[in-house]
């Protein structure tokens, strides 16, 4: 096998004082890696030091971070992806086991679970907010992880090119996690050190703000990616309030043949009616979903998986190779 082209992506927004040492640690831990640092239109002197450094500096004008990895997905050609934050958080001496793991064992996604040294660096906010939406889309699209707002991730280069990148802002972690999980995709989890911000750096992201975002992407997901269950439950809802509300009615009906309360039967009928629209929409949708899904599964399946792409006489990668043929 050849040995593999590793391509760190780092987005960064304002991070002058932490993305030099950021870059300089990554360098460090992997010396054959392409450094990448992605300015999301910083207002201070970001990219000059990441290009300081020795890091390739390019721009995304489009502000928010999926933009940014929508467009270093796109653009960066590679076997390994390692994507990771520009403020010294995240520890670079896992990076090389992240990146073997994805090689090693054939995977699509690594995911660092952030262990934090210190307090200070993982705010108990943020900490019960990411158990909090850890275990609601746990329930939604199954336990596969248990931090799945890390930013700290490696990718095999047919999960990079096979990845929608729909999300704006920092929701995107939540959109990776769910394309693995809706794919079925090996994937894996590592523990990392996970460390404060150096003095003079500034978080970008909004507890609530960003939160209520996240989970507002968990049920868009949930809704387009699960519809018959999304509208099941939508239809057993109005189920029981058009039953609770007939009971009256029909038991004052029972005991005096008449029905008195004819807007709330008109309400009641209504009602019921929209659950059975909403179990034939769930039911409709389920199977466009299905179609659009083995859409997706074969456009990643064309492309090599990494110990495939790394095998002697490899170096085309096979959607080149059927576009040829």
């Amino acid at each position: 096998m050849r040995t593999p082209r590793i391509a760190v992506l780092i987005p960064c927004y304002n991070e002058e004082v932490a993305i030099g040492d950021t870059v300089r640690g990554f360098q460090k831990a992997l010396p054959d890696a392409t450094i990448y640092v992605y300015d999301n239109n910083s207002k201070d002197k970001t990219a000059e030091r990441a290009r300081e450094a020795g890091a390739i500096v390019r721009t995304e004008t489009l502000q928010g971070k999926g933009n940014v990895v929508r467009r270093m997905f796109a653009d960066i050609e590679a076997d390994v992806y390692l994507m990771t934050d520009g403020d010294t958080t995240y520890d670079p001496g896992a990076a090389r086991a992240m990146c073997d793991r994805i090689v090693d064992e054939n995977l699509d996604m690594v995911v660092g679970k952030r262990v934090h040294k210190a307090k200070e660096a993982y705010r108990p906010g943020h900490v019960l907010g990411n158990r909090m939406l850890t275990g609601f889309l746990a329930r939604l699209f199954g336990q596969r992880f248990s931090d799945i707002l890390s930013g700290y991730r490696a990718f095999s280069r047919r999960f990079a090119k096979s990845f929608p990148a729909l999300s704006a802002g920092f929701e995107i972690e939540t959109e990776l996690t769910v394309h693995a999980l809706t794919l079925n995709m090996p994937v894996a989890e590592i523990e990392t050190d996970y460390f404060e911000r150096p003095a003079g750096s500034a978080s970008k992201l909004n507890t609530y703000r960003d939160g209520i975002r996240i989970l507002r992407v968990m049920i868009t997901l949930f809704k387009n990616e699960r519809p018959l269950a999304f509208f099941s439950w939508a239809a057993l809802v109005l189920g029981l309030v058009a039953i609770g509300l007939s009971i009256p009615v029909f038991i004052t009906y029972v005991e005096t043949g008449l029905v008195p309360r004819f807007p709330t039967a008109i309400l009641s009928s209504t009602l019921m009616l929209l659950a059975f629209l909403s179990l034939s929409v769930g039911f409709v949708l389920d199977t466009v979903t299905h179609g659009r899904r083995e859409v997706k599964r074969l456009m990643y399946l064309q492309i090599d998986a990494p110990q495939e792409a790394l095998a002697d006489g490899a170096t085309v990668p096979r959607e080149a190779r059927i576009a040829r043929s």
